[in-house]
């Protein structure tokens, strides 16, 4: 399976009438302002003068999240070992449809996200997966994994055990209040990612839904990016989670984006040169 396709709409890199600034524009209005695609086509022409239309301004996000996406992936987040996660819903063409997240619960970092369009512990397992690929070295019994009182979360730590011998403690805070001492003990820890998914909608209710599944996950994964890498957060001294020297120079937030974008085609490069060799 390949994780890393282009969507059928992305867009190429050779510009023919705008240039990689005015996508990075598109981007900063897009996902750290929280316009919707037509709102920043109409600032774009208000602000700036730039004659762009919403579905431009879509492509140019579906492309962006595409080579992002794997330096996000890869990136060497060196986890803690408390991670917390949960679902939340999202709407694909009018159908429910769940985003499975695991995140890092002290260092705030998103570890490892999956769309799905079902509550099954399939996804969940590959969630789980993917955001343990992110240790060197497995912490096994050391690792404290919190979640709600779904029932995927217990079946998917029994899978791990079975096959892959990762032996984790696995925590699950149940109601909204404190009523016995698991509760009170590790509810910080499931606040941190509830506080995420209410960011995260704050984001996502200016889009109404998506309109494919494809639109979806990379709509998820440039958030994501900008989460991770962009964003001011009080926890960091309103610094960005995971700083990269790549980007201390650059001037304005358009800049940070065509970096952001630069580090995901060398990721690209690098993961092609070593399957070919």
């Amino acid at each position: 399976m390949d994780l890393y396709s282009l969507p059928e709409r992305a867009t190429g890199f050779s510009f023919k009438k705008f240039n990689l600034h005015i996508m990075g524009l598109c981007l900063t209005y897009h996902v750290n302002l929280k316009l919707s695609t037509r709102q920043t086509a109409h600032a774009l022409k208000e602000v700036h003068g730039i004659d762009i239309s919403h579905t431009m301004v879509a492509n140019y996000a579906l492309t962006a999240a595409a080579v992002i996406k794997p330096f996000v992936d890869t990136f060497d987040y060196k986890p803690s070992n408390i991670l917390s996660a949960d679902e939340t819903y999202i709407k694909v063409k009018g159908i429910k449809h769940y985003v499975w997240i695991v995140m890092d619960a002290c260092k705030k970092s998103i570890l490892e996200y999956q769309v799905s369009d079902t509550r099954a512990v399939g996804p969940c397992i590959l969630a789980m997966r993917m955001a343990f690929d992110k240790f060197k070295n497995f912490p096994n019994k050391t690792l404290k994994f919190i979640a709600d009182g779904y029932s995927a979360y217990p079946l998917a730590k029994q899978q791990f055990e079975l096959e892959e011998e990762k032996i984790f403690d696995l925590t699950q805070v149940i109601g909204l209040t404190n009523d016995d001492p698991v509760s009170t003990e590790f509810r910080w820890v499931k606040q941190v990612v509830e506080r995420l998914n209410r960011t995260f909608k704050s984001s996502y209710r200016v889009t109404c839904g998506y309109s494919s599944d494809d639109g979806a996950l990379y709509g998820f994964s440039l958030w994501t990016a900008y989460y991770n890498f962009l964003r001011p957060h009080p926890y960091n001294y309103w610094k960005p989670l995971n700083e990269l020297k790549e980007l201390e120079f650059a001037e304005n937030m358009p800049a940070k984006w065509q970096i952001l974008i630069s580090l995901g085609q060398q990721t690209i490069l690098q993961m092609q040169e070593s399957d070919a060799s």
